[in-house]
């Protein structure tokens, strides 16, 4: 059985952190040809190298990433157990890596990860919006992150078992400035034909659901942008844009921030809000808080 070199490990998590083997070398005072070849050595048992050179910068392979953030945990764990041993709790909040979606509108998100922030426990939240729906999946498979939230379940491509736990679903409401709003012509959902209209991003599962509800209903609204980020569509919107859709279940926090109406709601629009892991039981005592609160709460009577 092959073991992890403690020191290797050390050595490449330094040399990682502060960018450069001559910088780590200063903080570890320890020569850069001893660094390198510890280093090395920890290539040769890994069978993969760890970084590569642009110019005269050291650069995190795809590997080298992940084993980044491995030590990331394993160093301040082994601090931990160490000071808890001698006796010093360190009191380290528990970690909690969320990769959020750019469709997912940020007033949900904030309710959804708000019950983690409450826990008697602390929590250190990091939240990450860098990557698609896909990307994110990837890392949730390596445990680059802890869960990914998101407007739909977790699809086959990946060749890895990932579980998606539902959190709720609403209904679908439609928002215009006061200009836009008193426009429209005729009764709702009538007065969307031909208005200008807001579309959500390509990879957004709302994006497809107006879509085919817009073809049911024989609407052809005038599409003027089709915009990622939910929080530039209602800006947009309240700058008399165009119509937007969003969920129900945050309309009203929606009329609070923006100066906006409602031009109508269709119940049976459905959109769905999923917490996907790599757990089939949600154990992390910050995850199980979000989804208790989401399904009693924020999704309770949507």
């Amino acid at each position: 059985m092959e073991w992890l070199n403690y020191h290797h490990f050390l050595y490449f998590w330094m040399v990682a952190r502060e960018g450069s083997i001559t910088r780590a070398g200063k903080e570890l005072r320890l020569a850069a040809p001893t660094i390198s070849g510890q280093i090395r050595r920890l290539e040769e048992v890994l069978g993969e190298k760890l970084f590569r050179r642009e110019g005269r910068r050291l650069v995190l392979t795809e590997v080298g990433r992940v084993a980044y953030r491995y030590a990331e945990e394993i160093f301040p764990l082994g601090r931990e157990f160490l000071e808890t041993v001698k006796g010093r709790g360190s009191g380290r909040p528990l970690r909690l890596v969320v990769g959020v979606t750019d469709a997912l509108p940020k007033a949900i998100v904030s309710q959804l990860l708000e019950p983690a922030l409450r826990l008697r426990e602390p929590v250190r939240l990091i939240c990450r919006e860098d990557r698609s729906l896909e990307g994110f999946l990837a890392e949730l498979a390596v445990h680059g992150v802890d869960l990914v939230l998101a407007d739909a379940p977790a699809g086959p491509e990946l060749r890895v078992r990932l579980f998606s736990h539902l959190l709720g679903e609403c209904g679908t409401s439609f928002f215009a400035s006061a200009r836009v709003a008193t426009s429209l012509g005729g009764k709702f959902p009538r007065a969307l034909d031909g208005a200008p209209f807001l579309l959500p991003g390509r990879n957004a599962t709302l994006r497809r659901t107006l879509e085919g509800w817009f073809e049911a209903q024989e609407l052809r609204p005038r599409i003027v942008g089709e915009i990622d980020d939910s929080a530039l569509v209602k800006e947009l919107g309240e700058e008399g844009v165009g119509v937007f859709a969003g969920p129900t279940a945050i309309e009203a926090e929606v009329l609070r921030r923006y100066r906006l109406k409602v031009v109508g709601r269709v119940g049976t629009l459905r959109q769905r809000f999923y917490a996907i892991s790599a757990e089939r039981r949600l154990s992390h005592p910050a995850v199980v808080a979000i989804a208790a609160t989401a399904r009693k709460v924020i999704f309770r009577t949507r």
